[in-house]
């Protein structure tokens, strides 16, 4: 029993004596003054496995490869909702590779990355890409009893056909759950802007819930003098011009980028595409 016993005491000893040893760490260190951003690939092209980017090099270091493929209309860092490159602010140089090799260089451009977090945006290969402030930090608000808002920040993309961007200043609108009315989401914005981080009412459908609710959205076209044109035509698959309507599920305490991009009046059809801030 007492060879059992001391056998038991060195055994805990050692085992106290490995925990001084060995502290517990995380690998991560703190991004401080660093530039974070998320790249988007809205060049208007088919959304074809041929035209999705295969490796992503950021100042000659390798920032993402065929085992994180950026598809066309996307954006990364994929995954989690949230999630930023970093690098030093400063001008910064973005090559984009195609093709199973990763060797088909279609991108080569310098841009300039700010501190604090951003939305890259490449929509054209031959051009520098579009910079908007990711609008962060983010406000909250509490749900209050059965309706409460998610966040939608709108950005033109769109481009009229090939090589040429849209002129037209578009007001992004939703239909209220509680009036059917349209509802103006931020200002109108021109071909390379967004609006803010704009609410969204959101009434549950289910009382005991997390909630969420189809949302219908429209566009309108405003003038320089800020008069609505009318709905905002686009090209349909038959190859007619219909006014612009979509929708999308909402959740509330969401923050959801409406990219709006592709071509209004040739193939690729535009489309609002959604990239998750939050």
């Amino acid at each position: 029993m007492k060879i059992i016993k001391y056998l038991s005491l060195i055994l805990a000893v050692t085992l106290m004596a490995s925990c001084e040893k060995t502290p517990i760490e995380y690998d991560t260190e703190p991004v401080g003054d660093r530039a974070e951003f998320q790249l988007h690939y809205v060049v208007p092209v088919t959304a074809v496995a041929a035209n999705n980017i295969t490796k992503v090099e950021i100042n000659g270091q390798l920032y993402s490869n065929n085992k994180s493929t950026l598809t066309t209309y996307n954006a990364i860092p994929s995954g989690a909702a949230g999630r930023f490159y970093v690098v030093a602010p400063g001008t910064v140089n973005i090559k984009m590779y195609q093709g199973t090799e990763m060797d088909n260089l279609v991108y080569d451009q310098n841009t300039t990355l700010t501190v604090g977090k951003q939305n890259v945006f490449v929509h054209d290969f031959n051009l520098p890409p579009v910079v908007i402030d990711n609008g962060y930090p983010y406000i909250r608000r509490e749900t209050v009893e059965t309706d409460s808002m998610q966040w939608v920040k709108f950005y033109n993309f769109l481009y009229e056909t090939e090589g040429i961007p849209t002129d037209l200043r578009l007001q992004y609108q939703y239909v209220s759950h509680r009036t059917g009315e349209l509802v103006n989401i931020g200002q109108p914005v021109a071909f390379g802007e967004s609006t803010g981080w704009e609410q969204v009412l959101i009434v549950k459908t289910d009382l005991v819930s997390s909630g969420s609710r189809r949302v219908d959205y429209k566009i309108k076209v405003v003038d320089d003098a800020g008069n609505v044109v009318g709905d905002l035509q686009v090209m349909n698959a038959s190859g007619n011009f219909v006014s612009y309507s979509d929708y999308w599920t909402g959740y509330i305490g969401r923050r959801a980028h409406h990219i709006y991009c592709g071509m209004r009046a040739a193939n690729p059809r535009a489309a609002v595409r959604l990239f998750y801030a939050l």
